[in-house]
C-alpha cells in the first residue's frame, strides 16, 4: 500500500472512534437464512462467507445499533470492508433496513460509516435490489424530519456510495479515501484517479468536508447538535435581537426566527442614491465572512450543489449560536452568484425546512452571473429554484442585506416580509449603470439614475421592502 494511502479501519474500530467511552449497543434483525450458496446457488459462496466471518469476526458486512457521539444519541451503521468487500447482499439489506427503521422508531439521527465495494455479484439481482430498499428507508426518515449523516471511508464505491453515502443530508469523507460510483477495477483505464477520491469529490461539490480521523468525533457531534431532531422546547428564546418572521401557517408552532446579525460598520445613512451605491461597493466594507464569524460560535459548511459544481462566492451551511440555537445560513460574498450557488442555497434552505431549523440569508451580490458558462449551467432554472425554496419554507427565513442588492439575483435569496438592511447597503431593480445604458443616458448621468431608483436603505424602508435598518 502506498505511503499516502488511507488506513482502513474495521467497522467496530470506526464506531469506537466516534462513541468512545459512551459505548455502542449492537442490534440484529430477525434471522432469514439464505438458501445454500445464496439465491443464485453460486458455487463456493457459502465457503466465502464463512472465510469472511472467520477473518473479521462478523456475520455480515454491516454492523448497526445505537450509541452516543459526544452528547448526542444516534443510530450508527458501519460497513465492514473485510467481509466480502463490504458488499451489499440480501442479509446486508436486512440490516440496513433495520437500522433505518430503528432510527425512525426512536426518532434518532442516522449516522452511516460507509466502506463498500458495491452490490454482491454472488447474489445477482437480489443484491442489486437492496439499493431500492435503502432508498425507500431513507425516504421514510427524510419524511419524518430526521437527519442522515454519512462518513465515507476507504473505499466507498458502487451502489453503497449512490445510496447510503451520497444520499445522506451531510457527507463527510476521510482523507485519501477512494470515493465514487465506479470502483477501481471497472472505471476507464485512463481515468483521472483524483476524480474518484475524497478530495476530488469535495472539489466537485459532492462531499461537504474532508475530515481527518482525529477531528471526526468533534465534527460529527457538532453536526448532530445542529441538525437535531429539534423540538420547539429545544429552541432558546432569550436573544434580544430575535425578530418575528412570517412562516407559513403549517410551520412548527412558535418556532423562533433566526436572530438578526448586528451591523458591523458604523456607516451613516446615505443622502443620495449614488452615495448608497458607493458605500455598498466600498472594498473595506464588512463582508459575509465577517458577519458569519461574528454571528456563530460554530460553523458547519455545506459544500457544493451535488451536480458537480461549486460557487466560492456563496457560503452555505448550518451554525450554532453561543446559546446553542441552530441556524442555517446562506451568504453571498459580494460576487455575481453562479448557478451552483443558487442550487446550493436551495439545498440548504430545503434541508433546514425539513429539519425545523430557522434560516438566515445574507444578501450581497451585484447580480446573478451572466456569462455564457452561467447560461449553459442553467442560471434561470437555478435562480427559479432558489426563489421556490424560500417561498416554500415553513420555517422562518430572515434576510439581512449587507451590501449590494443586485436585482433578481439578490432577490432570489431575500425573505418576503422579513428582509432587513444595513446602512451601507442598497437594493435595486437594476444596477444604475445598466439602467442608464438601457435608457440611453450618458455615463455621467449614472448617479442621477441611482437617485431616481430610490435604492437607499431609507427608501427601501419607506417602500415597504425592508422591515428595518439594522444599526
Amino acid at each position: 500500500m502506498p505511503a499516502d494511502s488511507p488506513t482502513r479501519t474495521t467497522a467496530r474500530e470506526t464506531i469506537a472512534l466516534l462513541t468512545g467511552a459512551a459505548g455502542f449497543t449492537e442490534h440484529r434483525p430477525p434471522s432469514h437464512p439464505l438458501p445454500p450458496d445464496g439465491p443464485l446457488g453460486w458455487a463456493g459462496y457459502d465457503a466465502a462467507r464463512e472465510r469472511a466471518g472467520t477473518r473479521t469476526g462478523e456475520e455480515e458486512s454491516v454492523v448497526y445499533g445505537t450509541g452516543v457521539v459526544g452528547d448526542r444519541a444516534c443510530v450508527l451503521l458501519a460497513f465492514e470492508f473485510g467481509f466480502l468487500g463490504g458488499s451489499l447482499g440480501r442479509l446486508t439489506g436486512d440490516r440496513l433496513a433495520a437500522a433505518y427503521e430503528l432510527a425512525l422508531t426512536r426518532r434518532l439521527p442516522l449516522l452511516a460509516l460507509v466502506a463498500t465495494g458495491g452490490s454482491r455479484m454472488q447474489e445477482g439481482m437480489v443484491a442489486l435490489t437492496q439499493l431500492q430498499r435503502v432508498a425507500a428507508a431513507s425516504t421514510r426518515l427524510r419524511a419524518a424530519g430526521l437527519p442522515q449523516i454519512a462518513v465515507v471511508r476507504d473505499p466507498t464505491t458502487g451502489g453503497g456510495w449512490a445510496t447510503v453515502g451520497a444520499g445522506a443530508d451531510v457527507v463527510l469523507a476521510l482523507p485519501g479515501a477512494q470515493v465514487g460510483f465506479a470502483g477501481s477495477r471497472v472505471r476507464p483505464a485512463d481515468a483521472d484517479p483524483h476524480a474518484y477520491s475524497a478530495e476530488g469529490q469535495f472539489a466537485a461539490g459532492q462531499v461537504d468536508a474532508v475530515v481527518p480521523p482525529g477531528e471526526l468525533a468533534r465534527a460529527v457531534t457538532h453536526w448532530l447538535r445542529a441538525l437535531g431532531p429539534h423540538t420547539v422546547a429545544d429552541m432558546p428564546r432569550s436573544d434580544p435581537h430575535a425578530v418575528t418572521g412570517a412562516p407559513r401557517a403549517d410551520a412548527p408552532d412558535a418556532l423562533p426566527a433566526a436572530p438578526l446579525p448586528r451591523a458591523l460598520s458604523a456607516a451613516r445613512l446615505p443622502e443620495t442614491g449614488r452615495e448608497a451605491v458607493a458605500a455598498a461597493r466600498d472594498p473595506l466594507r464588512p463582508r459575509a465572512e465577517a458577519y458569519l464569524a461574528d454571528y456563530f460560535a460554530v460553523r458547519l459548511p455545506l459544500h457544493g450543489d451535488r451536480c458537480g459544481s461549486t460557487d466560492p462566492g456563496l457560503l452555505c451551511g448550518f451554525g450554532l449560536r453561543a446559546n446553542g440555537l441552530p441556524v442555517a445560513y446562506v451568504a453571498q460574498c459580494g460576487t455575481p452568484t453562479r448557478p451552483a450557488g443558487y442550487r446550493a442555497a436551495a439545498r440548504t434552505i430545503r434541508l433546514a425546512d425539513r429539519l425545523g431549523v430557522p434560516v438566515l440569508t445574507l444578501v450581497d451580490t451585484p447580480g446573478a452571473a451572466n456569462d455564457a458558462e452561467a447560461e449553459r449551467a442553467g442560471a434561470g432554472a437555478a435562480i427559479a429554484d432558489a426563489f421556490a425554496a424560500v417561498a416554500e419554507a415553513r420555517v422562518p427565513v430572515t434576510t439581512l442585506v449587507i451590501g449590494e442588492g443586485g436585482s433578481g439575483g439578490a432577490l432570489a435569496l431575500a425573505a418576503p416580509d422579513n428582509t432587513h438592511v444595513t446602512a451601507d447597503s442598497y437594493f435595486s431593480v437594476i444596477a444604475p449603470e445598466l439602467a442608464a445604458a438601457i435608457l440611453k443616458r450618458p455615463p455621467s448621468e449614472t448617479g442621477a439614475t441611482a437617485d431616481q431608483l430610490r435604492l437607499r436603505p431609507q427608501d427601501l424602508l419607506e417602500l415597504g421592502f425592508a422591515r428595518s435598518i439594522v444599526g
